[in-house]
């Protein structure tokens, strides 16, 4: 897919079963018209639900990179990444501070990003299959709704 001057909705989430513990993120990618463009997520090992939650914030984006989109809007339920990357907190965690970098160098390339809060409901889908991905230890994609 080639978005160019369509914007890509995206919804991303991140858990972690202990935090620290086993965590994995999903992203789901829809178009305007709320037509899903793609599912994934990953298990990515011992990790805090933040970490998990910037994990998923930086495959998102990435995906949307190498596809040329140019305008994205980004949902997630974490409060805390979406104040970090809207500069309303400050990144205090030294564990975050290259998460957050790296995500905020990557959010730069596109002619328009924004980041927004949503419910923990209307995120269902991404956190769907990120505990998918816990369960598996591995990565998913394409993954049909239940």
């Amino acid at each position: 897919m080639k978005s160019g001057g369509q914007p890509a909705i995206v919804y991303v989430d991140g858990g972690s079963r202990g935090n620290p513990g086993d965590a994995a993120f999903g992203v789901v990618v829809r178009d305007r018209e709320g037509a899903t463009l793609a599912e994934f997520g990953d298990y990515i090992g011992k990790a805090t639900n933040n970490q998990a939650e910037y994990r998923g914030l930086l495959a998102a984006l990435e995906w949307a990179r190498r596809r040329g989109v140019q305008d994205l809007l980004v949902r997630a339920d974490s409060e805390l990444v979406v104040r970090q990357m809207t500069g309303r907190y400050r990144v205090k965690s030294t564990a975050l501070q290259p998460l957050f970098h790296e995500a905020r160098r990557l959010a730069a390339g596109f002619e328009r990003f924004r980041i927004e809060h949503v419910r923990r409901d209307d995120n269902a889908d991404a956190d769907r299959l990120a505990n998918l991905a816990m369960d598996l230890r591995g990565p998913v994609e394409g993954v049909a709704q239940p």
